[in-house]
């Protein structure tokens, strides 16, 4: 929809693009702060890619966990490619954030004694995961900070608006545009857009988490990063009508299901790093021809997970029964926009952080759960930062600057053929030939994957090239990073 110099105007200290988890605390942040947001939101409130969340939030909350136990825990799961000072950031605030969270009337799993109830997932060497409702943590989370963005007179929200274009003047980004209408931003624009695991074919994801904040943060002239980077979970339900990609929590694992073969043989340590276990997974189903693996769950209580049960006998399967095919989707990018420690990305003015950013916290492999406790961790640091400069003053962009708005292309969605070649060229495993051919796919971000995955010629976490099958050191700490349609270099981030 074209801007014109009469389009609706929203004028708000900051603008927040995306009402997931992070956004939502994002707006909560800033409003408590004193500031006027403004709220854009592509679907309703409570019905954002978070909502469906089935993780915690990780954090060193018991008696035998600490700071140094967690952070070991977070670069063993990122393979040498974690950002030390990330992850350092985020085990040291994460606590802090949950207690926020609390404080907002979030209510936390607990036992009889009031004490929080703590999860053991994947990768953990502890139990250190908070959950809301056993498996419905997003839904309880979105739902209460839904609420409270709801009532906050200082919050404009904009349902059903999908930001179409950032306005970047003398070289800051200063609002943008949405469905005709223009949101100035005095102080920042802050992108909780979510991640890209929607372009592949099989996901765990909702249709819309297809990187529509990187391609508006990258035409704005924003750096992004690790986009090669994509995150399998191992245990999504295969060939079961309406519930194909369902994620089934990794915290159920943590409770005792395993996982089983054709045979009834377990194969592989279920509580292993991500990675592994969807490595383990798909060579077995490669070598057998098999689609899908056994998920015994029958020895978990249902009352845990009371959804993932319910979802599942909806669908004609009884876990407490009956295993219950799995096998790994597309579920987390690690890549996104470069952003530093208070989430400022290369754009001045424009913030980014949830799954839309990238600051080297979750490596080659993201530990589970840490990435709820990042968006209410680097979520509260942005608007802290952005709120700390002096406000601009408010602005409008001249005719000639609404007429190139109005002409920017939308960010574009993936269709059928574009989907299917990321599960078929990037895969679990890729090797050069299969991504040469997505360098050339008509989709923007589909090649810029495909960019860094070719530069990245090793295997390192998610990233697994079978024609380049180690770990190579030289690649330690280093990130692809882009800018425009060729410009790639590598970074070290500490």
């Amino acid at each position: 929809m074209p801007v014109t110099p009469t389009a609706s105007t929203y004028d708000a200290d900051v603008a927040v693009v995306g009402a997931g988890a992070a956004g939502l605390y994002a707006a909560l942040c800033a409003a408590r702060a004193g500031a006027d947001v403004v709220l854009v939101s592509a679907t309703p409130l409570a019905q954002t890619a978070s909502y469906w969340a089935q993780g915690g939030l990780a954090a060193a909350l018991a008696a035998d966990d600490s700071f140094e136990l967690h952070l070991a825990d977070t670069e063993r799961a990122g393979r040498s490619l974690v950002r030390r000072s990330a992850a350092e950031v985020l085990v040291h605030e994460a606590p802090a954030r949950v207690a926020d969270l609390q404080a907002l009337g979030v209510r936390f799993d607990a036992d009889r004694f009031g004490r929080l109830a703590l999860g053991l997932e994947g990768g953990h060497s502890v139990r250190r995961v908070v959950h809301a409702g056993g498996s419905a943590t997003g839904r309880r989370v979105v739902r209460q900070l839904s609420a409270l963005a709801a009532e906050d007179a200082r919050i404009t929200v904009l349902e059903g608006a999908r930001a179409r274009a950032l306005w970047v003047s003398d070289g800051r980004c200063r609002g943008l545009v949405c469905d005709g209408r223009l949101v100035l931003a005095r102080r920042a624009v802050l992108l909780s857009t979510g991640g890209a695991a929607a372009l592949w074919e099989r996901t765990t994801n909702p249709p819309g988490s297809q990187g529509v904040g990187l391609l508006l943060a990258h035409a704005a002239g924003a750096a992004l990063a690790d986009l090669e980077l994509m995150q399998f979970h191992p245990t999504a339900v295969i060939g079961v009508p309406g519930r194909e990609g369902f994620l089934v929590t990794e915290a159920i694992r943590g409770e005792g299901a395993t996982l089983h073969d054709g045979e009834g043989e377990r194969f592989v340590d279920e509580l292993a790093p991500r990675d592994e276990v969807a490595r383990a997974i798909q060579e077995l189903l490669d070598r057998t021809g098999a689609r899908s693996v056994g998920l015994d769950m029958r020895a978990i209580d249902p009352a845990h997970f009371p959804n993932v049960f319910s979802a599942l006998r909806e669908a004609g399967v009884d876990p407490s029964a009956e295993l219950v095919p799995v096998a790994p989707a597309a579920h987390y990018m690690m890549g996104g926009i470069v952003t530093d420690l208070d989430a400022h990305s290369t754009v001045p003015g424009l913030f980014a952080f949830g799954e839309a950013s990238c600051t080297g916290l979750h490596g080659a492999n993201r530990l589970a759960s840490n990435s709820l406790s990042e968006c209410f961790v680097f979520a509260g640091r942005a608007v802290a930062s952005a709120l700390s400069a002096p406000a601009g003053e408010a602005a409008k962009p001249s005719a000639a600057e609404l007429q190139a708005l109005s002409s920017a292309p939308e960010p574009m969605n993936a269709g059928a053929e574009t989907r299917a070649a990321l599960w078929r060229e990037a895969g679990i495993f890729r090797d050069g030939e299969s991504l040469q051919r997505l360098a050339s796919d008509h989709h923007p971000l589909a090649r810029l994957i495909a960019r860094c995955a070719l530069a990245r010629t090793e295997s390192r976490g998610a990233h697994l090239r079978t024609d380049h099958p180690a770990t190579e050191a030289e690649f330690d700490l280093r990130h692809a990073v882009v800018r425009g349609e060729d410009e790639l270099d590598w970074q070290t981030w500490r």
